[in-house]
C-alpha cells in the first residue's frame, strides 16, 4: 500500500514539474520557453489546431492534475487524461526510443503509470478515500 502511494505521489510531482514552468514562463532543463515548445510540438509536429489553447490545457493538466494525483484527488479523472497525453507525446517523438535522443522511453513509462493509477484510483492516504468514507458515513 505504501509503495503505491509513493508511486502515485512521485508520479504527480513529476508531472507537475513539467506543467509549472509552462505556466510561470520559467526555463525547464535545456528548454528556455517550455510553453513555446509545447505550442510548437502541438502545431507543427502533431498538426493540431488551436495549439496555444491546447498547450495551455496541457500546462494546466500537468500542473493541477499532477498535484491532484499526488494528493489523491480525482485520480480517476486526471490519470486517464495524462495517459492520453503520454500517447500523444509518443506519437510526436516516435519512433525514436532512447530518452537521451528525446525518445519515447520516458513518456511510455509515465503513460503506463498513469494508466495503472487510472485503473486503481487513489487507494490509501488520499482525499478520494476520505471523501468516499465521508459519503458512506453520511
Amino acid at each position: 500500500m505504501a509503495s503505491y502511494v509513493l508511486l502515485r505521489t512521485t508520479f504527480g510531482i513529476t508531472i507537475m514539474t513539467h506543467g509549472l514552468p509552462k505556466l510561470t514562463g520559467s526555463a525547464h532543463g535545456s528548454m528556455a520557453d517550455p510553453m513555446a515548445g509545447s505550442v510548437n510540438l502541438i502545431e507543427n509536429v502533431l498538426g493540431l489546431p488551436f495549439a496555444p489553447q491546447l498547450a495551455l490545457f496541457v500546462a494546466l493538466l500537468e500542473s493541477f492534475g499532477g498535484l491532484a494525483i499526488a494528493i489523491g484527488f480525482a485520480t480517476r479523472l486526471f490519470a486517464p487524461m495524462l495517459a492520453v497525453q503520454m500517447v500523444a507525446i509518443c506519437l510526436a517523438l516516435g519512433p525514436t526510443y532512447p530518452w537521451i535522443d528525446r525518445g519515447i522511453e520516458y513518456p511510455i513509462i509515465l503513460g503506463v503509470v498513469a494508466l495503472h493509477i487510472a485503473m486503481n484510483g487513489a487507494v490509501a492516504w488520499s482525499i478520494d478515500t476520505r471523501l468516499a468514507r465521508s459519503a458512506r458515513g453520511a
